[in-house]
């Protein structure tokens, strides 16, 4: 699975396939592979750009978001809500719940997402702009990717408390490094926190 992940800069990733899917695409550079899905986690202008959604998107491509980010996007959007799944071709969408505790950036009333992406027989767990809350104990994945910047959301030891919930087989760490929020030592100590296993990828 590792293998055909690729982390395009801050919440942003690839997942190659076929399918190839999307997780909120943001200031792609270069030419990128079109899109069979797209992933949208909630309506903030580092997760949602119309922009880049519109740059990967051929007609064939299934947009999914939650519903303040589907007013902002074109083309074929379902809408998810936390707990709702959809499925496309042989791809299990699940959204999951993501919000802050005791911080107003992304009120649990907002309906930000999370996913669970099950493909080929594997599940891989996008965390969104989420604190550490207490639906991540039912979540079963073998890869999570976990933001761990801070002030938006976790920092890198709140995530590591949230990776230890989980236990899935791989943790990715996230939301850092493109001017926003966070900086590679915040994924340095989130590895240093956490005692399974942590791959940190290089921005592409």
């Amino acid at each position: 699975m590792l293998e055909h992940l690729h982390w395009l800069g801050h919440a942003s990733f690839r997942l190659d396939g076929p399918p190839t899917i999307y997780f909120d695409p943001w200031n792609l550079k270069g030419r990128p592979p079109q899109a069979d899905i797209i992933l949208i986690s909630h309506e903030h202008y580092d997760h949602c750009s119309p922009k880049d959604v519109e740059q990967i998107s051929g007609p064939k491509t299934v947009i999914v978001a939650n519903p303040e980010a589907a007013k902002k996007l074109r083309g074929n959007v379902r809408v998810l809500r936390p707990g709702e799944r959809t499925t496309v071709g042989d791809v299990e969408i699940e959204a999951v719940p993501a919000y802050n505790v005791g911080r107003p950036f992304h009120p649990k009333r907002g309906e930000h997402l999370g996913f669970i992406v099950t493909v080929g027989g594997e599940r891989v767990y996008f965390a969104g702009d989420t604190d550490r809350i207490p639906e991540m104990a039912d979540i079963h994945c073998d890869v999570a990717l976990l933001p761990v910047g801070g002030t938006y959301t976790m920092d890198a030891e709140a995530a590591a408390q949230a990776a230890a919930d989980i236990r899935p087989k791989v943790a990715v760490p996230m939301h850092y490094g493109a001017g926003v929020v966070g900086t590679r030592a915040d994924a340095e100590r989130f590895r240093s926190l956490y005692d399974g296993e942590v791959v940190i990828l290089e921005a592409e």
